[in-house]
């Protein structure tokens, strides 16, 4: 099973590559404390002034605050603020190829704020020059990159620089070289995407693509129409999958492998200071995650994290690694361990509900079982060992009924309720089933764990082991501490 905290640690050996529109974020901080006597507006008496890489050259610094080797091909004007720009990601460790046309302004986008509040947006960009010229450039720096890369980003943020000539040609490039292609896109023309692994539009671009009225998160019939809408982008453009964030409702995907079915994962966000920048924190979380070869659904998780994050701050801002796995390890105990013991005891099919979620999630599900009547420090150590081997750990509980067949007409001392919630108020543990039948087969049928672990029994007198062996669990016996058990503390007290 694939952990989301080991992509995390492999981050610094991820190589991408990044194509797209750059400009320069200026964030210009102020007071306001009057009126203009001139006319009927604020007067904003500039404090400070920050910048920093926008657009693509956000998904750069964001890839490089993940601990990522990012390379960068685009191109950004012959002036100060281009020069500006060049700085800040060398700065940043980013590896530049870029192409500085003479008469071209860099795109410059300059907030005013005060406080947390944003007044005003001054932008200041040109037409981009004719790229005929320097395509031969671009697309021999973009082979030569691309076959060094794990994952190629496409970051259109609809300024020129994608064009219905070169994009088909950098996308059939990462195809030649096997290389997975992610497009965040621009405008309403996907022809220029076709081919691509994976495109990302937000709700409002995925609206306008579609050519439908408003999908509403909200409605019953969400999904069934985004699906829809999905599945026709797909098949036109050849495109392997369709990924729409939502805003505050997270992000839905819709596959070319599952195109009768809709993902939907909710925001993580917890309080939202400025959204800028966030798409960018997204692509390149899910850009990274992937080419570290996590599942899809597992790294939409991460990015939806990492947007979360991003969020709540104010400005262009990037997530790091170590934010990202403390978000991870809080989601982790918002899921698991914050669950009141009540919660914890689940039927199979709730069960089923929850290991699929926290699947999604990356993680790795752990699994034993036994009677634990009367709960001691041989039953204690056994649940501490086997939960180091896993993210989530499921105990199954013989019912009384079960007990009475195995151990007599005197057992269980405790019933079925008491020892499942003992169990479950546990930390380290995660989910308490009560089983009916002599064994737990059928809820290893059901859950597929991805580790089984207990104490004393080898292979060939562990019927679950051997099944669950068969699809490639990891099979532990746990050491046996001392003298412990529930017969001798029984004999013991009479």
């Amino acid at each position: 099973m694939y952990s989301l905290s080991s992509a995390i640690d492999a981050f610094p050996d991820v190589k991408v590559l990044i194509i797209g529109d750059l400009m320069l974020d200026r964030f210009t901080y102020g007071k306001i404390e009057r009126i203009s006597p001139e006319a009927p507006v604020p007067i904003f008496k500039v404090v400070s002034q920050k910048e920093m890489p926008g657009g693509a050259g956000n998904v750069a610094t964001n890839l490089r605050a993940l601990g990522c080797r990012v390379s960068y091909v685009g191109l950004v004007g012959n002036d100060a603020e281009g020069s500006t720009l060049v700085n800040l990601l060398k700065g940043s460790g980013v590896r530049t190829h870029l192409v500085r046309p003479e008469n071209f302004p860099t795109i410059v986008k300059n907030r005013l704020i005060a406080g947390s509040n944003h007044i005003s947006r001054v932008d200041r960009e040109g037409t981009v020059p004719d790229l005929s010229e320097n395509l031969p450039f671009f697309l021999r720096a973009f082979r030569r990159l691309a076959k060094q890369a794990d994952i190629v980003l496409l970051s259109d943020y609809g300024k020129g620089l994608f064009t219905a000539d070169n994009t088909p040609q950098l996308i059939e490039i990462c195809r030649e070289l096997g290389k997975r292609v992610i497009v965040d896109p621009k405008g309403t023309d996907y022809s220029k995407y076709t081919g691509a692994t994976l495109v990302k539009p937000n709700l409002k671009e995925f609206t306008e693509v579609a050519g439908r009225g408003l999908f509403d998160p909200k409605a019953p019939d969400f999904h069934e129409r985004l699906r829809i809408a999905a599945t026709e982008l797909i098949d036109r453009y050849h495109i392997g999958n369709l990924l729409i964030t939502l805003g505050e409702h997270g992000m839905a995907l819709v596959s070319a492998e599952e195109p009768t079915r809709v993902r939907q994962i909710p925001t993580r966000a917890k309080e939202v200071f400025d959204v800028s920048g966030a798409g960018d924190t997204s692509l390149a979380t899910l850009g990274a995650a992937l080419a570290c070869n996590a599942p899809l659904p597992q790294a939409m998780h991460l990015a939806n994290l990492a947007s979360g994050i991003v969020v709540g701050k104010v400005g262009t801002a990037t997530v790091s690694a170590d934010e990202l796995r403390d978000a991870l390890r809080a989601d982790d105990r918002g899921s698991v361990s914050s669950r009141s013991p009540e919660r914890k005891i689940m039927s199979l099919p709730q069960a089923e509900n929850f290991i699929a979620e926290l699947r999604r999630k990356g993680k790795i599900i752990g699994f034993t079982n036994g009677v634990f009547d009367c709960c001691h420090m041989g039953h204690l150590s056994s649940l501490l060992e086997a939960s180091k081997t896993c993210d989530a750990l499921v105990v199954a509980v013989n019912s009384d009924a079960s007990v009475r067949r195995l151990k007599g007409e005197g057992r269980p001392l405790q019933d079925e309720a008491t020892r499942s919630l003992l169990l479950a108020s546990l930390e380290y543990v995660s989910c308490v089933i009560i089983f009916e039948e002599d064994t737990p087969m059928e809820v290893v049928k059901a859950l597929r764990p991805d580790v089984l672990a207990k104490e004393g029994y080898t292979i060939d007198r562990w019927p679950e082991a051997q099944y669950a062996r068969q699809y490639g669990a990891k099979i532990v016996t746990l050491q046996r501490i001392g003298n412990y058990s529930t017969t001798n503390m029984i004999d013991r007290i009479r």
